[in-house]
């Protein structure tokens, strides 16, 4: 007897991934392929004489109770843990454990990481990020249902990649609303400190910043925006950089890109003998624990969804796991942005003067 035809053989012979004959043949080709896609992908299979494994299918639909969360660094590192938080519990709400992992942004750790989450027969599936990222979404992972939180597919993805649900936080209308702020305690000359490049959210919150001021009426003075990275150091520079300079020409309220930078500008605004909020507002961002409600003065900050975001992702992998217990808007289909809100504490008040 010739060797089982396998299911990357059919993949390769039709052009398509693995994950794509896996979809066709657990049912599921409807939810991400094209029509014509899975009929090439059946008429190949025919052609070859593959048929899928039914007991290992079986066995996959006694279900595990497991749910697999894959992270970049969000498992070991200090920040964005709260989105597997969320994920975690709504998982045990519905009778679920979870089996959490770091990549730890090592591309090929994260294609066996997450071989060994399939292995141990998980239902479903979750890959976030610390930070919003575009990241390339693995052909494996889409074997079973799964979800994304904080990121979305980039290059190199497979199809029906984006397709996946994927729960991102509203970045633009962050960076409007704590800009509003500012513009509502009556500030005209408001200076914005830029984030790191390398994830999309510190553009969108400029767009959004950019927004408001526009909205306003008010024209954006560009010698008041500075780079200042994200984190204390290079926020006390950047901050130091705006309001080092005489009254007439210092910001009198600042939009930092996260909580970190908001430290800076503080401590940069405390060497220069300036008070916030009395001389100088500070709006922060990302309402980060432990730091942004013990600052003195408690900043007033952007909050990320980041609990929410989890929870959203597992609602939507269990809708997939078990369809008759969900209602069907808890699986979306593409990009969902969730609401960033403004919470109000002492780093703000209206101009003086």
């Amino acid at each position: 007897m010739g060797k089982k035809v396998t299911a990357k053989q059919v993949a390769d012979a039709a052009g398509v991934s693995r994950s794509a004959v896996s979809l066709v043949f657990n049912g599921r080709g409807d939810d991400f392929l094209a029509t014509e896609t899975q009929q090439r992908i059946r008429e190949v299979a025919g052609q070859l004489g593959y048929t899928p494994n039914l007991v290992a299918r079986s066995l996959r639909n006694q279900q595990t109770k497991l749910i697999g969360i894959l992270s970049n660094a969000a498992v070991t590192g200090p920040f964005d843990g709260e989105i597997i938080g969320g994920a975690d519990a709504v998982a045990r709400e519905h009778g679920y454990l979870t089996l959490s992992a770091d990549t730890e942004n090592q591309a090929d750790q994260g294609a066996d990481t997450l071989r060994r989450l399939l292995d141990q027969g998980v239902d479903g599936l979750i890959y976030l990020t610390v930070g919003l990222h575009e990241t390339r979404v693995l052909d494996d992972f889409m074997r079973v249902p799964a979800a994304l939180a904080n990121c979305f597919p980039g290059p190199g993805s497979p199809e029906g990649a984006d397709l996946l649900p994927r729960f991102i936080p509203d970045e633009v209308s962050g960076g409007r609303v704590g800009t509003e702020h500012l513009i509502g305690f009556g500030h005209r000359r408001i200076g914005l400190l830029r984030g790191e490049q390398d994830t999309p959210a510190s553009g969108w919150r400029e767009d959004g910043f950019r927004q408001a001021m526009a909205a306003a009426g008010f024209p954006v003075d560009e010698s008041l925006v500075a780079e200042a990275g994200f984190q204390i150091s290079p926020g006390y520079h950047g901050a130091m950089r705006l309001l080092d300079v005489s009254a007439e020409r210092r910001p009198t309220a600042l939009v930092a890109p996260n909580d970190r930078v908001a430290i800076g500008t503080i401590l940069a605004a405390g060497r220069l003998g300036l008070r916030v909020p009395e001389d100088l507002s500070v709006v922060g961002y990302d309402d980060q624990r432990n730091v942004a409600s013990d600052m003195v003065p408690a900043l007033t900050t952007v909050a990320l969804p980041l609990s929410e975001m989890g929870r959203r992702a597992m609602r939507a992998v269990l809708a997939a796991v078990e369809p008759d217990k969900f209602d069907a808007a808890t699986r979306p289909v593409g990009e969902v942005r969730l609401e960033c809100g403004l919470v109000v504490r002492k780093s703000t008040a209206p101009v003086s003067g």
